[in-house]
């Protein structure tokens, strides 16, 4: 007998799943922005506020964490974020798959991190299936303005993402990487 599975169930095991007309993950995205808008409109002194907002939002957060407005996401729940974490203006996290950043992560302006990807076939792409592919960053990762990372990548532990990348495959750790699509250039020296 065949198991029948949520569109969840579907998105959860990275399998195509519809997240336009199922009813328990529309309104999982509704709560979801409805917090980022509560988050987006406190006063940018109100940092008590602030995080408490973002641990109620997300997966879980770091002892030291702080995520400039506006910012986004999809489901919040799968978004896991480590200590010493910093993502400035305009954050997007479409996070339908697991987003974990590491700990001493820097996050530039305008960055997007999209677990989110349609199929190439027009047929099921109009019928609004998707999939959702999990990202990872790593420790101690700086991320430059405008990058943008797509589903299933994985961002080594060390990396740097020069300014306006586009990270189609993953980053080695301790790697200087930049361009579209982005690639590793050198490897950052430890300096004393």
């Amino acid at each position: 007998m065949e198991e029948i599975m949520t569109e969840k169930e579907k998105m959860r095991r990275q399998m195509l799943y519809n997240a336009n007309y199922d009813e328990e993950l529309i309104l999982e995205r509704t709560r979801a922005k409805n917090m980022c808008y509560d988050f987006n409109n406190l006063r940018p002194s109100d940092e008590a506020n602030k995080y408490e907002l973002l641990r109620e939002l997300l997966g879980s957060v770091g002892e030291k964490c702080e995520i400039l407005a506006p910012f986004w996401c999809d489901y919040g729940y799968n978004i896991h974020i480590g200590e010493n974490f910093f993502a400035n203006h305009n954050t997007v996290i479409l996070d339908g798959a697991p987003v974990t950043f590491g700990d001493n992560v820097f996050i530039a302006p305008n960055c997007g991190f999209y677990t989110a990807g349609h199929p190439l076939d027009k047929e099921r792409r109009n019928r609004g299936l998707e999939y959702a592919y999990p990202i990872t960053v790593g420790d101690n990762v700086w991320i430059g303005a405008g990058v943008q990372v797509m589903p299933g990548v994985t961002i080594g532990s060390g990396a740097v993402i020069g300014a306006g990348s586009v990270v189609t495959k993953d980053v080695p750790g301790n790697a200087l990487a930049y361009g579209n699509p982005c690639k590793a250039v050198s490897q950052i020296a430890n300096e004393a």
